[in-house]
């Protein structure tokens, strides 16, 4: 700031003196002596450089231009690279972020592509509409973009928080454990809840039982402040390194244990209808949970997802699946899996009435004064093709996201990738088969990939056949088919009695990490007849043949998962129809162990495992049809 002029300035501890010009003549000398070495430095150092320059290349003349290009190298303008810049090191590790998933790999930077004529829009004679709330928007774009980053930077709290971890859904589990491969591996049940009950289902004569597909739990690591401001037990609030285990049964109830010794943290959550698919947690950290409901079987006619939140299990916000916009307007069950944007602040959730949910949630939270709040704006879509019926267009799959662009499956068999800032189609078609399973994103080599597969459904009209499970790698950009492949196995197409036992493709893969990151594994149910067999098969990412597979007596509609040790061991973990746990060698498909989970009360009672585990810092949790929910450690 200039000073004002004619002001006088004082000051008391300032006193005038008289000036030595002595001084400033030495030090002029000094200056000139100092400026007249740094010039003749300067020049010695071009001199250097030229001369390696010449030595590096004997065609270089002395008016050789060299250039440095947008990665750093130095280039001779005859192309020969003579300087490498020095790599950038990894960012820091923050305590939320998982392990498994440190460094980030994905750049994030690969454009969209153009499809073929016959998956673009146009091509299958693609109907698509924008609502906000019943008006229809033409030419739509989302005011806050949505941008996700590489899966390590999904989260601000530690833990596994929707389906399959991540945007790229790959990843259910968290962090390594210790393990001596030179010794036996074991696996061992270290806590039990008994206490799942059931719920009457809403159209057939059977009940829902325990939890069902797909059921995963999800783990948090609360901040400490946040953690003091929820509706937990006394001695549960006070415990230091909480992880909490939130798991949502077919009963209508959600589950909170800890997940060190599986005892309760807090009462249920009510929420009154059955619950199959899983939850998820808000990754800012933010006590919220947003919950889909499986069945039109507690208030009638009040179907659809809700999101609560978890200081006081206040409900913040409902919508209906009974949508009349929808083209399924009589069928509004939510499976999917949901996935927040922390950056845009917005819910992403498909339903089974074909509508696509996108949420502007306006969240405020003050976990000083523990007050939250949430003020949803909602924009829908709905999508038709020529050719398929407004009743085939559910979406159980959940929806894997690079950047702005989402990707996930619908009961008529499309596999779908959507814009969602401009809520439009990029490109589309139509699988072999119905598929419910998640794809799952890789990017590698500047590539999108997406794998995913189908079940054995609507091959044939016939009760029981045997058929393909179809097995993909595409190029996630363009819809192009980078390999393509199919195991044989069986089916009971029994979904006008209610009996109806898929097999085929129902747990998401697995796209192996480190040592198996050539790896991505499959699990294939019924391969062996009704109710029978099940087969894990790793194959080459690049080229799609197969490494090795596992075969399974029982049959498993549950997700196979990879999990690490501090030696960097791979390791993949399985459960099956009969409540066996299995642990591969992830390397060879060789079986390490397996133990199968019981009840203390009940053990011989069998524990269909339909629900997909976690695994967090060497500990599995998972729900199973028997009514129970079991930690095993990995050791």
């Amino acid at each position: 700031m200039k000073k004002p002029q004619n002001v006088r300035y004082e000051n008391q501890f300032y006193k005038p003196h008289r000036v030595n010009n002595n001084g400033l003549y030495l030090l002029f000398l000094v200056t000139v002596v100092l400026v007249t070495a740094t010039i003749v430095l300067a020049v010695v150092t071009l001199i250097q450089s030229k001369n390696k320059l010449k030595d590096s290349d004997t065609s270089t003349t002395s008016e050789e231009v060299v250039v440095t290009n947008s990665n750093g190298e130095v280039i001779s303008s005859n192309g020969i690279i003579v300087a490498t810049p020095e790599p950038t090191a990894p960012a820091s590790m923050q305590a939320y972020q998982n392990p498994i998933l440190y460094p980030a790999t994905a750049q994030m930077d690969v454009a969209i592509g153009t499809p073929a004529d016959a998956y673009s829009p146009s091509g299958r004679g693609t109907t698509q509409v924008v609502y906000d709330k019943d008006e229809k928007i033409s030419d739509y774009h989302r005011e806050t973009e949505i941008h996700f980053g590489d899966p390590l930077y999904y989260q601000q709290v530690g833990g596994i928080l929707t389906f399959r971890g991540t945007n790229f859904r790959n990843c259910a589990s968290w962090g390594t454990f210790s393990l001596d491969p030179s010794k036996e591996q074991h696996l061992e049940q270290i806590w039990e809840y008994d206490n799942i009950g059931a719920l009457a289902s809403s159209s057939w004569s059977f009940s829902w039982f325990g939890t069902g597909w797909t059921g995963q739990p999800l783990a948090v690591k609360w901040d400490w402040n946040t953690q003091q401001l929820m509706n937990m037990y006394p001695e549960k609030k006070s415990k230091q390194n909480l992880t909490e285990i939130i798991i949502a049964a077919m009963d209508g109830y959600v589950y909170f244990f800890d997940l060190e010794d599986g005892t309760k943290t807090r009462d249920p959550l009510k929420v009154g209808a059955t619950i199959k698919g899983t939850p998820a947690v808000d990754p800012r950290g933010y006590p919220i949970l947003y919950v889909g409901q499986g069945d039109d079987n507690g208030v009638k006619g009040e179907i659809g997802f809700r999101i609560y939140s978890l200081l006081d299990f206040s409900l913040l916000h409902y919508q209906t699946g009974l949508d009349s916009r929808a083209y399924r307007s009589t069928w509004g069950a939510c499976d999917s899996s949901p996935i927040i944007c922390a950056d845009a602040d917005t819910l992403i959730y498909p339903n089974e009435n074909g509508m696509i949910y996108t949420v502007k949630l306006n969240t405020s939270f003050d976990v000083g004064t523990g007050v939250l709040s949430i003020n949803p704006q909602t924009i829908a879509y709905k999508y038709i093709f020529d050719g398929i019926e407004g009743r085939q267009l559910g979406i159980e799959s959940s929806m894997a996201i690079y950047d702005h662009y989402g990707w996930c499956t619908d009961n008529a068999g499309n596999l779908i990738c959507i814009d969602l800032n401009t809520m439009s189609l990029v490109w589309s078609r139509r699988l072999d088969d119905d598929s419910d399973v998640t794809p799952v994103i890789e990017e590698d080599n500047g590539h999108v990939y997406l794998y995913t597969g189908t079940e054995v459904d609507w091959q044939r009209n016939e009760l029981d056949y045997q058929g393909a499970s179809y097995t993909y790698k595409f190029d996630a950009m363009t819809g192009d088919v980078i390999w393509q492949t199919s195991q044989s196995c069986y089916t009971h197409n029994g979904a006008n009695s209610g009996d109806d036992v898929n097999g085929g493709m129902l747990g998401t893969p697995v796209i192996g990490k480190g040592p198996i990151s050539n790896l991505v594994i499959y699990a294939y149910s019924m391969t062996k007849g009704l109710y029978s067999g099940n087969l894990v098969v790793a194959y080459d990412k690049n080229t799609g043949t197969e490494v090795w597979r596992y075969d399974m007596n029982c049959y498993s509609w549950s997700s196979p998962v990879d999990i690490y040790d501090d030696q960097d061991n791979a390791y993949i973990l399985i459960c099956d129809s009969y409540g066996q746990v299995h642990l591969v060698d992830a390397a060879n498909g060789a079986r390490l162990c397996y133990i199968r989970m019981s009840r203390s009360d009940n053990p011989d009672l069998q524990h269909n495992t339909e629900s997909s585990p976690i695994v967090v810092d060497g500990i599995m949790v998972v729900g199973t049809r028997g009514q129970s929910i079991f930690g095993v450690k990995i050791s």
